[in-house]
């Protein structure tokens, strides 16, 4: 019935590798607003951003491993975090989400898995979909330097190829930072649909 298989990243997460505080200051998601987290994995950026308690901040975690969202919702339901809605859900296929709902949506070292698994364009047509009009993505990559940690060389995407990427699907680049020696987040708005 579910999915068991693990995606190709699954298991994996950046997140030890950032510094985190630096990488909150460049996300800060507002009081009052709906981040999406696409292909959360067990969910370590959700769970630090929820712990941030930014006032009525809603969070939206969404991966395809069903094993990532279990542990993510053990996680909340023992931490008592609320705020947070935990989905077992494809995102090239459907963002549990309506559309023009969210404010901010975060991908942590998950283009290059996508564009690699061949299953990017819908991703990504779902996120412009969710995505409010001005809304934001914040986008953790490897730098496009041999790792290990990281994907091969060949798969990373430079904060360039990143923005050459994103561009065509109506993204604006407004900012890019390290944030860890291996790690770099570039944060794109989104006018709207064209």
């Amino acid at each position: 019935m579910g999915n068991t298989a693990k995606p190709i990243g699954a298991g994996k997460t950046s997140f030890d590798l950032i510094d985190a505080e630096k990488f909150f200051s460049l996300v800060a998601p507002e009081a009052g607003s709906t981040l999406l987290d696409a292909a959360c994995g067990p969910g370590r950026y959700t769970l630090f951003l929820a712990g941030r308690k930014v006032p009525d901040l809603r969070i939206v975690a969404v991966d395809v491993w069903e094993d990532g969202i279990r542990s993510l919702r053990n996680s909340l339901s023992s931490e008592k975090i609320e705020g947070v809605t935990a989905h077992v859900a494809d995102i090239s296929n459907r963002i549990p989400a309506e559309a023009a709902e969210i404010d901010l949506c975060l991908m942590a070292t998950v283009v290059h898995d996508l564009i690699e698994a061949g299953t990017d364009r819908g991703a990504l047509s779902e996120v412009c979909r969710v995505l409010k009009p001005n809304g934001r993505l914040a986008v953790v990559e490897f730098k496009k330097i041999e790792g290990p940690p990281g994907p091969p060389l060949a798969i990373r995407l430079s904060d360039v190829d990143l923005a050459a990427y994103l561009t065509p699907y109506g993204f604006e680049q407004e900012t890019v930072e390290e944030i860890g020696p291996v790690l770099y987040l570039s944060v794109f708005r989104f006018p709207g649909p064209k």
